[in-house]
């Protein structure tokens, strides 16, 4: 298992390392985005909402919730789930409170 985690990062920082220096077209934008991005998103959602979690009762006490929620949830699954596919340079929404 710990071959094949190296192996899949080493795959992603040639990925990077290459898409970095290579002018980018729409197409490889896309695929980009579809087998790399948006998987890492929905990791990030999952991971988002464990630290929300732990974190809520601390959110609570300082009456951060909103703020804590769109941070850790509502900006990884927008980023993923709203965001067109191969369009790195969307924003969320800046509604800090």
């Amino acid at each position: 298992m710990k071959k094949v985690f190296i192996a899949f990062i080493t795959f992603l920082l040639i990925l990077i390392n290459t898409m970095a220096f290579a002018e980018s077209s729409e197409t490889e934008d896309i695929i980009g985005d579809a087998l790399v991005i948006r998987p890492a998103g929905l990791v990030a959602i999952v991971t988002g909402t464990a630290i929300f979690v732990v974190s809520l009762p601390f959110a609570a006490i300082t009456r951060n919730v909103p703020k804590t929620s769109k941070k850790l949830i509502a900006d990884p699954f927008n980023y993923t789930f709203k965001r067109p596919l191969g369009d790195f340079k969307y924003q969320t929404a800046t509604t800090d409170q």
